[in-house]
Protein backbone atom coordinates (compact mmCIF):
# COMPACT_ATOMS: atom_id res chain seq x y z
CA UNK A 1 0.00 0.00 0.00
CA UNK A 2 1.22 3.15 -0.77
CA UNK A 3 -0.15 6.58 1.00
CA UNK A 4 0.79 9.93 0.41
CA UNK A 5 -0.45 12.38 2.68
CA UNK A 6 -1.29 16.19 1.83
CA UNK A 7 -2.62 19.18 3.89
CA UNK A 8 -0.66 22.85 4.99
CA UNK A 9 0.96 22.25 8.40
CA UNK A 10 -0.67 22.32 11.12
CA UNK A 11 -3.82 20.34 10.00
CA UNK A 12 -3.29 17.55 11.70
CA UNK A 13 -1.77 15.24 8.61
CA UNK A 14 0.61 13.99 10.56
CA UNK A 15 -1.00 12.99 14.01
CA UNK A 16 -3.75 11.26 11.73
CA UNK A 17 -1.11 9.41 9.30
CA UNK A 18 1.10 8.48 12.45
CA UNK A 19 -2.15 6.19 13.62
CA UNK A 20 -3.35 5.11 10.29
CA UNK A 21 -0.16 4.16 9.69
CA UNK A 22 0.52 2.32 12.99
CA UNK A 23 -2.69 0.47 12.56
CA UNK A 24 -1.63 -1.12 9.43
CA UNK A 25 1.78 -1.62 10.31
CA UNK A 26 3.73 0.58 7.68
CA UNK A 27 6.22 2.83 7.82
CA UNK A 28 6.05 6.49 7.72
CA UNK A 29 8.24 8.29 5.92
CA UNK A 30 8.04 12.34 6.89
CA UNK A 31 9.58 15.65 5.07
CA UNK A 32 9.69 18.04 7.89
CA UNK A 33 12.24 16.34 9.86
CA UNK A 34 14.42 15.48 6.71
CA UNK A 35 14.05 19.01 5.99
CA UNK A 36 14.80 19.54 9.19
CA UNK A 37 17.97 17.57 9.37
CA UNK A 38 19.23 19.19 6.24
CA UNK A 39 19.05 22.81 7.58
CA UNK A 40 20.75 21.29 11.23
CA UNK A 41 23.49 20.27 9.08
CA UNK A 42 24.34 23.41 8.18
CA UNK A 43 22.95 24.03 4.85
CA UNK A 44 21.15 27.75 3.59
CA UNK A 45 17.82 27.88 4.18
CA UNK A 46 18.44 29.91 0.78
CA UNK A 47 18.75 26.41 -0.62
CA UNK A 48 16.10 24.25 -1.61
CA UNK A 49 15.73 22.64 0.83
CA UNK A 50 12.29 21.62 0.95
CA UNK A 51 13.09 20.21 -2.49
CA UNK A 52 15.96 18.60 -1.82
CA UNK A 53 14.02 17.22 1.49
CA UNK A 54 10.62 15.78 -1.20
CA UNK A 55 13.89 14.18 -3.39
CA UNK A 56 15.32 12.42 0.07
CA UNK A 57 11.27 11.04 1.03
CA UNK A 58 11.15 10.04 -2.32
CA UNK A 59 14.20 7.80 -2.86
CA UNK A 60 13.60 6.28 1.12
CA UNK A 61 9.92 5.45 0.46
CA UNK A 62 11.15 3.99 -3.43
CA UNK A 63 13.43 1.69 -1.36
CA UNK A 64 10.77 0.51 1.18
CA UNK A 65 8.24 0.05 -1.55
CA UNK A 66 10.40 -1.81 -3.53
CA UNK A 67 11.04 -3.99 -0.66
CA UNK A 68 7.99 -5.43 -0.43
CA UNK A 69 6.54 -3.16 2.30
CA UNK A 70 3.34 -0.42 2.10
CA UNK A 71 4.88 2.91 3.07
CA UNK A 72 3.07 6.07 3.79
CA UNK A 73 4.67 10.04 2.99
CA UNK A 74 3.70 12.57 5.15
CA UNK A 75 4.65 16.03 3.39
CA UNK A 76 2.41 19.07 2.46
CA UNK A 77 1.90 18.25 -1.36
CA UNK A 78 0.47 21.50 -1.92
CA UNK A 79 1.35 21.70 -5.44
CA UNK A 80 0.53 19.70 -8.30
CA UNK A 81 4.53 18.95 -9.38
CA UNK A 82 4.48 17.47 -5.93
CA UNK A 83 1.71 15.45 -6.07
CA UNK A 84 2.89 14.60 -9.26
CA UNK A 85 6.26 12.93 -7.83
CA UNK A 86 4.04 10.29 -5.75
CA UNK A 87 1.87 9.12 -8.89
CA UNK A 88 5.17 8.94 -11.06
CA UNK A 89 6.52 6.91 -8.21
CA UNK A 90 3.78 4.81 -8.05
CA UNK A 91 3.31 4.24 -11.50
CA UNK A 92 6.77 3.57 -12.36
CA UNK A 93 6.81 0.87 -9.19
CA UNK A 94 3.45 -0.30 -10.31
CA UNK A 95 2.03 0.39 -7.13
CA UNK A 96 -1.53 1.57 -6.27
CA UNK A 97 -1.12 4.74 -4.61
CA UNK A 98 -4.44 6.85 -2.25
CA UNK A 99 -3.86 10.58 -1.57
CA UNK A 100 -5.15 11.45 2.36
CA UNK A 101 -6.12 15.27 2.03
CA UNK A 102 -6.21 17.05 5.84
CA UNK A 103 -7.38 20.24 6.44
CA UNK A 104 -8.63 22.22 9.26
CA UNK A 105 -11.59 24.27 9.32
CA UNK A 106 -11.26 25.65 12.80
CA UNK A 107 -8.57 28.84 12.27
CA UNK A 108 -7.77 29.01 16.07
CA UNK A 109 -7.03 25.77 15.98
CA UNK A 110 -4.82 25.35 12.79
CA UNK A 111 -3.19 28.38 14.50
CA UNK A 112 -2.03 27.14 17.75
CA UNK A 113 -0.91 23.52 16.73
CA UNK A 114 1.15 25.68 14.15
CA UNK A 115 2.53 27.69 17.12
CA UNK A 116 3.16 24.56 19.13
CA UNK A 117 4.61 22.85 16.05
CA UNK A 118 7.37 25.54 15.36
CA UNK A 119 8.33 24.74 18.51
CA UNK A 120 8.98 21.15 18.25
CA UNK A 121 11.13 21.42 15.15
CA UNK A 122 13.38 25.02 15.71
CA UNK A 123 15.54 24.23 12.45
CA UNK A 124 11.96 25.10 10.72
CA UNK A 125 10.80 28.50 10.60
CA UNK A 126 7.16 28.44 10.42
CA UNK A 127 4.65 31.45 11.36
CA UNK A 128 0.77 31.24 11.30
CA UNK A 129 0.88 34.49 8.81
CA UNK A 130 3.42 32.26 6.41
CA UNK A 131 0.64 29.43 6.52
CA UNK A 132 -2.04 31.87 6.06
CA UNK A 133 -0.34 33.03 2.75
CA UNK A 134 -0.03 29.58 2.19
CA UNK A 135 -3.63 28.87 1.64
CA UNK A 136 -3.77 31.09 -1.88
CA UNK A 137 -0.70 28.89 -2.83
CA UNK A 138 -2.57 25.54 -2.42
CA UNK A 139 -3.55 23.99 -5.66
CA UNK A 140 -6.77 22.75 -6.56
CA UNK A 141 -6.43 19.12 -7.58
CA UNK A 142 -5.73 18.22 -11.03
CA UNK A 143 -4.08 16.53 -13.48
CA UNK A 144 -2.98 12.95 -12.96
CA UNK A 145 -2.90 13.51 -9.23
CA UNK A 146 -6.20 14.30 -9.47
CA UNK A 147 -7.26 10.89 -10.94
CA UNK A 148 -5.87 8.81 -7.95
CA UNK A 149 -8.22 7.92 -4.65
CA UNK A 150 -8.43 10.53 -2.05
CA UNK A 151 -10.27 11.46 1.06
CA UNK A 152 -10.50 15.01 2.45
CA UNK A 153 -10.23 14.89 6.45
CA UNK A 154 -11.46 17.60 8.56
CA UNK A 155 -9.20 17.59 11.89
CA UNK A 156 -11.48 19.43 13.82
CA UNK A 157 -13.75 15.44 14.40
CA UNK A 158 -12.23 13.11 16.79
CA UNK A 159 -8.83 11.48 15.64
CA UNK A 160 -10.58 8.53 15.99
CA UNK A 161 -13.10 9.04 14.06
CA UNK A 162 -10.81 10.43 11.30
CA UNK A 163 -8.55 7.44 11.40
CA UNK A 164 -11.97 4.74 10.78
CA UNK A 165 -12.18 7.11 8.15
CA UNK A 166 -8.85 7.20 6.21
CA UNK A 167 -9.05 3.31 6.90
CA UNK A 168 -12.33 2.42 5.51
CA UNK A 169 -11.14 4.49 2.25
CA UNK A 170 -7.93 2.82 2.44
CA UNK A 171 -9.65 -0.58 2.92
CA UNK A 172 -12.45 0.55 -0.08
Amino acid sequence: MFIALAGLPGTGKSTIGQVVAARLGIPVVSVDPIEAAILQAGIDSDQPTGLAAYLVAETLAERVLESGSGVMVDAVNAVAPAREQWVSLANRLEQPLRFIEVICSDPELHRSRIEQWRRSMPHIQLTWNAVEQSFEDYAEWAGPSAAVGRITLDSVEPLGVNVDRAIAFLES
